[in-house]
């Protein structure tokens, strides 16, 4: 029972880092794409990359059962807000 527990708390934070490194590299593309040269390769590669990575670590953290997913998904969400109140503050302190 506690190995299960601790197994979903690692799937968890498994899904906050990989939510972490989603929208926080959506939000660097914003700022990089906005100002290349060539902004549809670096919203496509970005697209690309942060899928892939994504989709890859949650097929790894699940190990096929579908309770860990869902686990490693709210921590993803969890990461969107995260990323969503540090951009507001950082915005905030810049202006």
């Amino acid at each position: 029972m506690t190995t299960e527990i601790f197994n979903w708390i690692l799937t968890l934070l498994a899904g906050v880092l990989l939510g972490g490194f989603f929208f926080g590299g959506l939000w660097y593309t914003i700022q990089k794409g906005l100002t290349a040269k060539y902004p549809a390769v670096w919203f496509l590669g970005s697209m690309l990359v942060r899928t892939g990575v994504v989709l890859t670590g949650f097929y790894f953290t699940s190990g096929g059962k579908w309770e860990r997913m869902v686990a490693a998904l709210i921590g993803f969400i969890i990461a969107r807000f995260v990323v969503m109140r540090l951009k507001e503050k950082l915005i905030k302190s810049t202006l």
